[in-house]
């Protein structure tokens, strides 16, 4: 199937306070994000035509631009309006929602207090991460040579587009070898998440997932916790380290993008799509389908 790119596509992208054509939503070649990564954004999942936890997504991007050292200048309220009336525009049902801010032009070299803030929106059908086939039968995982960097070497609980350079990395080289994604560890060698998904596991339907002092505390990560607590399970955030990994009867993925995905494999060792993963998956899909006055009330 011939891909679409992404910059010569129908329909429109909020940009800087209103909508434009979407092939028209552009930026320079010398603007500092692209050299400097200096760069917040957000993923965000549309379902029946209403995002999912929408204003925790906003607070995050506003929070991860404070940490970069910027202040977008756009209001929550203003910015959850922006992302539903592209969503309107663009005619979303089941889809993704990326807002992403910059620093722009006017100023390159590392030191950039000058440059202007820019804050885009762009929505566009996307109904599965994963195919449900494999998201059933689970995905397989390879642990990547890179790691996540430390609290103090790297702006950590900020969603920066820098940091995901080694996702990138780990990932191409995970499909390269026939796998589906790849987990991460963290700079102390401890387990971390896979390259843009928090991970759990399941030992005698005990829940145990990295504690996220060092990565980003999901938005569905927390979602899910809410939902396992529900159900009467015990979640446990530690440190898991690597050689507790064949211990493990399941183990699963969460995001915005693979909602919540059982993980089958992690390089030879194998997991179960067991009751507790099956379980968390249902609730999750349920919850996300409730009905739009619901969630917009919550939200």
């Amino acid at each position: 199937m011939a891909l679409i790119p992404y910059d010569d596509r129908d329909g429109w992208i909020w940009l800087d306070g209103k909508l434009v054509p979407w092939r028209e939503a552009q930026m320079h070649v010398c603007t500092h994000a692209l050299h400097y990564a200096s760069c917040v954004f957000e993923g965000e999942r549309v379902y029946d035509g209403v995002t999912f936890k929408l204003r925790e997504h906003t607070e995050r991007l506003l929070k991860s631009a404070e940490i970069m050292g910027f202040e977008i200048p756009y209001s929550a309220n203003a910015i959850d309006r922006a992302c539903r009336e592209v969503i309107e525009a663009q005619k979303i049902e089941d889809g993704y929602l990326r807002p992403v801010a910059w620093r722009g032009s006017e100023m390159m070299g590392v030191s950039a207090q000058q440059s202007k803030i820019h804050l885009a929106i762009a929505s566009w059908e996307w109904p599965a991460y994963f195919t449900p086939e494999a998201r059933l039968r689970g995905i397989r995982m390879q642990i990547s040579q890179w790691r996540r960097p430390g609290p103090d070497t790297a702006p950590t609980q900020s969603k920066a587009a820098g940091l995901y350079m080694i996702c990138t990395l780990s990932k191409h080289k995970a499909e390269a070898a026939g796998f589906n994604d790849a987990l991460m560890f963290d700079y102390r060698g401890r387990v971390a998440e896979a390259t843009g998904a928090n991970v759990f596991f399941v030992k005698d339907g005990v829940i145990h997932t990295p504690d996220p002092d060092c990565f980003l505390n999901g938005i569905t990560r927390q979602t899910v916790i809410e939902l396992a607590k529900k159900r009467g399970y015990v979640v446990v955030e530690r440190a898991i380290w690597p050689q507790e990994l064949p211990s493990f009867d399941e183990a699963f993925l969460s995001g915005t993008a693979v909602e919540v995905t059982p993980i089958s494999e992690i390089d030879g060792m194998n997991f179960q799509v067991g009751p507790v993963t099956r379980t968390l998956l249902a609730d999750f899909d349920k919850l996300v389908r409730e009905k739009p006055a619901a969630k917009n009330a919550a939200e």
